[in-house]
């Protein structure tokens, strides 16, 4: 010992690497440094470089090395030592050491050579433990010193990574160890394991530590029983400091994680392997109150036919909670439970505590423990002699030292005496901690060193004998202060003789709550008193993977919680993962409802779900059961960490969400609420890679590894019964065609066979390796499943004994490409070989149709959900009579793979030839009446009966069915559905058909880039949304019509006629893929063959466009944010003064009183006579309207309180409630923000809604202002909350969160975002109730017609209505602007593919909003626009909130005049426009008009989109960016086009008409018409002109 002062050497040290100095104790007093820093992990007090001991001799006898030590700085206390490689104690005294019944110290020198090395570093002391063969570091002491005083102890060691698993017990949030500064307690303790840092029930300073991707790893065990903690710090480094005993390290160094768990369990013993029934599940709770609640327990499962093994009870069943006692009232018939239970093949499991109480029991001594008083079998108070008496479940109570040999004997026998009384199989032993009510002792505790030591680790409460006993309590073994950690071990010991005596060899079951490494040899598990939350299903998975390092791979955690009521949700999910616990026990507390999986109902998804996983478990039993022989014989890993197998994948190092059973079977549950398919048998190819699964509400993710053989059997409802039934194998072949597996299969008592089996190319070799046991069942392989086989075999066989037989009944999946093999009787115990030859698939993969149309499809998933990238088939043509006939589905394969969707197995087909041009193929389920579209098609009453007439020919195809329709003319196959996929179930069809060429046209409303589709596998939703207009984000209508051009330069239309939500999928082909979620597939094809017939037919079936008013055609203006009349009036001004041609002035929603519809604003009061004086001046005026009725006005609303009278707005269906479903649109809450105010919407459907909504019409125009046009908004419907006020929508939710979801704008939010519920009730015209779900894309549609038709009456005259949202035929009555777009160049080309579009879907009067709505406008681009606009046919300059002014007048001189120049151009021409509306209306051609459809025999013009044309005459070239080119003659050429120009070519052959302009149309038509007359090359030119009154209402 040295005894003068030594200087602290203190240089600079990472923060990482410093190593705390005394914790709790002063510091520079103590020779250490001081830094004190902004960060509060890292020390402040941290040991100097000269601190610890130096090396004063070194012996080295046979089979170790001693070194004698002394302290080179002087602690407050210090003490020399001794080191044998890793055991660090007293070299003058005896101190505590482990009494381990396994762990001995070596007895002789080891043979060859090691693969470390050590390294001694003489002063300061310390040692390199290196790993041989790199040289690595991995437990470097030199970084800190050595402390050893007799109450403090200190080692810390620098480690070569982060990768640090281990270190209990605690709940550890996550698998791998936070190395930033995170300090662990480990301390027996009976807490609580609620998540955080605190010591829990068991006692385990060991870690893994996993050095890099080559896989090799170590292992560092301190075999210490004191009270401790352990830091992990950035160094990464560890340091322990233990209160006592020794520091006796094993440092275990293998090249694998497996191979360190080997090494471990051979040191403290290899894990027991349990009995076979206790792998099945099991039941328990705390305080069922009766035997005749138990019962009632076992039999509602027993009722469901549950897989259920084992029927627990807790103390309830005693006498007053004492042990070796039963309750002779509530549970009178206990001793006869065991045999009920075992009539049924169950088994009976009982609880024992330590804690004996004092007191009587009910009707005489308590003799357990008068016996025990008489052997000294308790643990004393410190006087050796007094037993200390503390408080527990029945009282006052002693405590057993099992670690007294006389206490172990009284506890046999007692234990005896407990099995004669009342029958069982096994036992639970809780409380072992030892957990004690009272703090030490009903006397409290002695102020001594051993009850308040010098340092106290970071445990919970700060006190050691917190929830415990006193620390200077005495038992055999030594102070309590040294054996508190190993009171559980002791126990568990003495249990094993116990029940050694009882079951007399014959294997049983022990679980203990508090355990000690070498625990796993006899007992297992249960991860303790957790509760029903997300966090603690979570958290079980970490806990279980370290119990498989400590050597218990017998664990698990209480399903669905031990504390708290269970929602159905949260205990689903954990009886999902449950039933892949090892230990599969479902426990709950007392007075918290049952969680039994029967007790949630005969037909609940929890049951249902439940059943389904624990069957699929009990087929695994044999390959579990392999697995403990495994881990018992070689110390294998049962739950494994994903990174066990897959440690080169660096990614997998903190995988803590999904487990492994052995090496081949991944787990992965679902452990948050309401989460993103996967099917059976299908290989899955990704490697290294994040997958999304979809796992609906009944499944989670089960994968079985490539190279695996699982040995199965035919599970029952107990493992009695199921080991009975035939066994078999899956056989899942990886990459190289190969797989291999095990199977141990005995009696329970460990005479096993175990046979191995292997598959190589085709050949499955089943090996017996060891016999020892015939089993009574004569049990065989019946069936065996090949996952992974390429190809259909040609025959296969089975050879035995040199005897060869050919199977007969095998079958093989040719989309999972599995091989199933039946009936084989290979008997269990002997030796088989089974062959079966491949043959090359005959069917080439040539042509892919999406089974996976989910976002981030793969060519793995695809085969992961049962289909195949080639040909499918799903339906069969069955019966056929003339052109109706019925389809029935394939039933040799799988459904769709969306349970919420049932397929519908028997359709209805029937083809109608309306006419020559125009065909008609509908299916539909002819037993249940499925939604149709409502909407009225022009179709002639009697069908086209001469062949030779139609344009066409149709072919069915019966393998697989599919229509094909065939231009007679030219032979090309328009429509091909014979094709793979073809899915029709009750939320999801799917039909896919080749297109004929690459040329396709259509679908909307959504923002295009081009007018042609890209067929480069392109997906887009239609669903009706308020949403501006954005790439592939679906908008405001829907439209599921595409026009077709075929390689002849025929065209042809087709419209699918269904109104749910839906998407398409182009593919290069060239093909298109519909899939809807609901209704029929009903097709309408027009035949063409020119594009512009192809518009003129498909508007004959859906109706001609409205005609509008000829005002309509003028310039409009308007925007959103006028802030009263005034402005307004003044735009009127300036717009006079300045000449520019203008018809008409809108006011947005800001005229409306709180947006209120039909009520004026207060700073809006002078606007109807504002609008008599423009009237009267030739101007026009619309206003705006919205669906929504503002609905809880504090005083008289008469549109809400008159719609409510006459019931007209959207409800819930009836048995839901009766009650409106209320939304939140634009209507304020007076005085209040717009979150505070409801809104009703009308059902325009119904015929007293229109009767409504004209009667608000027309006593607005009476009553409070005229108007000439009615501009109808929001009607999609919007609604500013999701669903309902609230969020909560009633009914079935697979509604709005349909089993499959299109590609739609925040589709992750479910269809009901920004809109209605789709559980809500509408009513069909003849009052049919139908849900929102299917004519949600109608309400736009819905609404025109009224709107249009009270306009006409109110007015007298024909007007114009402007809606949003649109459906097919919702142009005969109205226009429609291409919504809410934004200020930018890419705009005014794309609002020309829009224009085009809208003229394929019947909407003559189109046009965007000039300029933009949304952002302030740019001079250049306005003008530019404005120039654009002019030739709009629905021309309106308008735009947003909070913007700047962006109308004609606003800008300077040159722009007003700009604008007037171009304007007075569209004004002349008009009577050319308003001919073109009128041949529209009358015979459906188009107004803005796309050049193929003039010139479709040059294929250049296939693909313009930035020119187009006024009907077959004026061609409009504007400049929509840089480029200023157009395309003349099959040439591209130049042309000069100054800012204050636009290109306009008039096309020979053509009479253009014409009039002068005016400021407004009602002053133009006063003026002389011209002509315009166009020569063609040979001299030639035609024309038309339509004039009327312009607004007359009439044929």
């Amino acid at each position: 010992e040295t005894t003068g002062t030594v200087v602290p050497e203190c240089p600079v040290i990472p923060l990482g690497e410093r190593v705390d100095c005394f914790p709790d104790l002063g510091c520079l007093q103590r020779g250490c440094c001081w830094s004190p820093l902004d960060e509060r992990n890292a020390p402040w007090c941290f040991f100097s470089t000269n601190h610890g001991y130096s090396v004063v001799r070194e012996e080295r006898p046979n089979i170790y090395s001693e070194f004698y030590l002394h302290p080179s700085h002087p602690p407050s206390f210090h003490i020399s030592y001794f080191q044998s490689f890793s055991k660090i104690s007293d070299a003058h005294n005896q101190r505590f050491e482990v009494p381990h019944e396994h762990i001995k110290p070596p007895a002789t020198h080891p043979s060859g050579s090691f693969n470390y090395e050590v390294e001694l570093t003489h002063n300061p002391f310390g040692f390199q433990v290196r790993r041989a063969a790199t040289k690595k570091v991995l437990f470097d002491t030199t970084m800190g010193p050595l402390v050893f005083a007799d109450q403090y102890l200190q080692l810390s060691a620098r480690l070569p990574s982060h990768n640090i698993y281990g270190l209990g017990e605690h709940v550890h949030q996550n698998y791998r160890h936070d190395t930033n500064w995170r300090t662990w307690p480990i301390f027996s303790r009976d807490s609580f394991p609620n998540g955080g840092t605190h010591n829990l029930y068991g006692h385990y300073p060991y870690f893994l530590c996993l050095e890099d991707e080559s896989g090799k790893s170590f292992g560092v065990f301190l075999m210490n029983s004191n009270a401790m903690e352990v830091t992990l710090q950035p160094a990464p480094a560890v340091t322990y400091r233990t209160i006592g005993g020794v520091l006796d390290f094993y440092i275990l160094l293998g090249d694998t994680p497996e191979q360190v768990v080997h090494e471990f369990l051979e040191l403290i013993g290899m894990p027991m392997i349990p009995p076979y029934w206790s792998l099945g599940f099991q039941l328990s709770r705390w305080d069922y109150g009766s035997l005749e609640e138990v019962k009632r327990t076992v039999e509602r499962n027993r009722a469901v036919d549950l897989p259920y093994d084992i029927q627990y009870t807790d103390i309830d069943y005693m006498e007053d909670k004492k042990d070796f006692t039963y309750d002779e009232v509530n549970f009178k018939d206990l001793p006869q439970f065991a045999d009920y239970l075992h009539e049924k093949g169950q088994k009976y499991i009982l609880i024992l505590d330590p804690a004996i109480a004092t007191s009587k029991r009910i009707n005489g001594p308590y003799e357990a423990y008068d016996r025990g008083t008489q052997k000294n079998a308790w643990v004393t108070e410190a006087d050796g002699k007094t037993p200390i008496v503390g408080e527990v479940w029945p009282g006052v109570a002693v405590f057993p030292d099992y670690t007294n040999p006389s206490c172990k004997e009284w506890w046999t026998d007692e234990y005896v005496r407990l099995f004669k009384e009342i029958k069982h199989d096994a036992l639970w032993i809780d409380m072992n901690e030892v957990s004690n009510f009272m703090k030490g002792s009903i006397k409290g505790c002695d102020d001594n060193n051993l009850n308040y030591p010098p340092f106290t680790p970071s445990i919970l409460d700060g006190v050691l004998y917190s929830k415990t006993l006193c620390m200077d309590s005495k038992q055999t073994w030594g102070n309590h202060y040294d054996v508190h950690s190993l009171y559980g071990y002791a126990m568990v010991l003495a249990t094993r003789d116990a029940l050694e005596r009882v079951f007399e060899g014959n294997r049983s079951l022990i679980l203990t709550r508090s355990s000690f490494p070498g625990v796993g040899k006899y007992s297992g598990h249960w991860l303790g008193d957790n509760a029903a939350n997300w966090n603690d299903i979570k958290w079980a998975i970490p806990g279980m993977l370290e119990f498989g390092l400590f050597g218990i791979p017998y664990i698990g955690a209480d399903i669905c919680g031990f504390f708290d009521d269970v929602s159905e949700e949260l205990c689903r999910r954990w009886m999902q993962v449950g039933a892949f616990y090892p230990f599969s026990r479902n426990h709950n507390a007392q007075h918290y409802k049952p969680q039994d999986p029967a007790v949630f109902g005969v037909d609940s998804l929890l049951l249902n779900t439940s059943k389904h996983y624990l069957n699929i478990r009990y087929t695994l039993l044999p390959y579990l059961y392999t697995l403990f022989y495994k881990a018992h014989t070689t110390g294998d890993t049962v739950v494994r960490p994903v990174m066990h197998e897959f440690y080169s994948d660096s990614n997998t190092w903190t995988v803590d969400r999904q487990f492994l059973w052995g090496k081949h079977l991944l787990i992965t549950p679902v452990l948050d609420p309401v989460s993103p398919c996967t099917g059976s048998g299908s290989r899955i190819t990704v490697r290294k890679q994040q997958v999304q699964m979809y796992l609906p509400a009944d499944k989670l993710g089960l994968h079985i590894r490539g190279g695996a053989i699982l040995p199965i059997q035919r599970p029952a409802v107990t493992t009695v019964y199921s080991r009975r039934n035939p066994m078999g194998l899956i056989v899942a072949l990886d990459d190289n065609n190969r797989a291999a597996g095990e199977l141990f299969w005995d009696d329970g008592d460990s005479r096993g066979i175990l046979t191995k089996s292997d598959a190589v190319s085709g050949e499955l070799t089943i090996q017996v390796m060891h016999s020892g046991y015939n089993d009574p069942n004569n049990l065989k392989f019946e069936n065996i499943t090949v996952l992974g086989v390429s190809s259909p075999p040609m025959t296969v066989n089975v050879t035995h004994n040199n005897n060869n037989v050919v199977v007969s009944t095998f079958k093989y999946d040719t989309v999972k490409q599995v091989l199933y093999l039946k009936d084989l009787n290979l008997i269990l115990g002997q030796n088989y070989t089974v062959r079966w030859d491949q043959v090359s698939d005959p069917t080439p993969e040539t042509q892919r149709f999406d089974c996976y149309p989910e976002p981030n499809s793969d060519p793995t998933k695809c085969r992961a959900r049962g289909c195949i990238w080639g040909v499918g088939l799903k339906y069969t043509h069955t019966h056929t009579h003339a052109r109706s006939f019925n389809i029935t589905r394939n039933a040799g394969l799988r459904s769709s793979g969306r349970p919420e969707s049932p397929d519908i197995n028997s359709l209805r087909v029937e083809i109608k030839y309306h006419t020559a041009d125009l065909l008609q193929f509908k299916i539909y389920d002819p037993t249940n009446k499925r939604f149709e579209v409502p909407v009225p098609l022009n179709v002639p009453s009697t069908p086209e009966t001469d062949e030779t007439k139609r344009l066409y020919i149709v072919q069915v195809k019966k393998q697989p069915f599919g229509i094909q329709v065939i231009r007679k003319s030219t032979g090309t196959l328009i429509w091909d559905s014979a094709l793979p996929g073809f899915t029709f179930s009750n939320l999801f069809i799917q039909v896919s058909t080749r297109l004929s060429s690459d040329y396709v046209y259509g679908f909307g409303e959504t923002e295009h880039t081009s007018y042609k589709h890209d067929l480069n596998y392109h997906t887009w939703g239609m669903f009706t949304k308020d949403q501006p207009p954005g790439y592939k984000l679906n908008g405001y209508g829907v439209h599921p019509f595409y026009m077709g051009l075929e390689t002849t330069a025929d065209a042809h239309g087709v419209l699918l006629l269904n109104s749910n939500a839906m998407d398409v999928t182009f593919q290069p082909t060239p093909a298109l893929t519909y899939r809807t979620l609901g209704g029929i597939l009903d097709f309408y094809i027009v035949m063409g063959p020119t594009p512009e017939l192809v518009v003129e037919e498909y508007t004959a079936l859906i109706g001609r466009p409205v005609l509008p008013a000829y005002w309509s055609l003028g310039f409009q203006l308007c925007r959103y944010g006028y802030a009263n009349d005034t402005e307004i009036a003044d735009l009127y001004r300036e717009m006079r003064a300045a000449g520019i041609p203008y018809d008409v002035q809108y006011a947005d929603i800001d005229y409306m009183e709180r947006q209120l519809d039909f009520v004026l604003d207060s700073q809006f009061q002078g606007l109807p006579a504002l609008v008599d004086h423009m009237r009267g001046e030739g101007m026009r005026f619309i206003f705006i309207l919205d669906p929504a009725i503002g609905a809880n006005e504090t005083t008289t609303y008469t549109a809400f309180d008159r719609g409510v009278e006459e019931d007209v707005f959207i409800k819930w269906p009836k048995q839901l409630s009766n009650d409106i479903v209320w939304g939140k649109v634009w209507p304020d809450f007076p005085g209040v923000v717009v979150n505070e105010s409801y809104a009703a919407f009308p059902d325009f459907f119904m015929n007293r809604t229109a009767t409504w909504w004209h009667r608000e019409i027309s006593d607005f125009y009476n009553k409070t202002m005229k108007f000439d046009g009615l501009w109808i908004d929001m009607n999609e419907p919007s609604s500013f909350v999701h669903g309902t006020v609230g969020e909560k929508c009633l009914g079935p939710p697979v509604y709005d969160n349909p089993p499959y979801m299109p590609p739609l704008e925040s589709s992750h939010r479910g269809l009901n975002h920004k809109t209605l519920c789709m559980n809500s009730q509408q009513h069909l015209s003849d009052g049919t109730p139908v849900k929102h779900y299917d004519v949600h894309n109608l309400y736009g549609w819905s609404h025109t017609k009224p709107t249009y038709d009270a306009l006409l009456s109110v007015t007298g005259k024909r007007g114009i209505v402007v809606t949003r949202s649109t459906y097919p035929s919702s142009g005969k009555w109205a226009g429609h602007w291409l919504g809410d777009n934004n200020s930018s160049w890419d705009q005014l080309y794309k609002s020309i593919i829009g224009m085009m579009e809208f003229s394929l879907f019947g909407f003559s009067y189109t046009g965007a909003d000039i300029c933009g709505f949304f952002n302030p406008a740019e001079f250049e681009m306005c003008l530019r626009w404005t120039q654009l606009g002019a030739f709009y046919p629905y021309s309106r300059n308008h735009n947003g909130k909070f913007n700047p002014r962006q109308d004609p007048v606003s800008w300077n001189a040159s722009f007003s005049e700009a604008s007037r120049d171009v304007l007075n151009i569209r004004y002349t021409l008009l009577p050319y426009l308003y001919t073109l509306m009128f041949y529209a209306h009358s015979e459906g051609s188009t107004v803005v008009r796309p050049l193929l459809h003039e010139f479709v025999s040059d294929r250049k013009t296939w693909d313009i989109h930035r020119q187009f044309l006024w009907g077959p005459a004026l061609l409009i070239s504007p400049v929509l960016d840089e480029a200023k080119a157009i395309e003349v003659k099959g040439q591209m050429i130049t042309m000069p086009t100054p800012l204050d120009h636009i290109n306009l070519h008039v096309r020979g052959g053509y009479i253009l008409p014409w009039q002068k302009p005016e400021n407004n149309t009602h002053y133009s038509r006063k003026n002389p018409l011209g002509l315009i007359v166009a020569l063609s090359d040979n001299g030639t030119a035609q024309g038309s002109l339509f004039w009327d009154d312009g607004e007359g209402i009439g044929e």
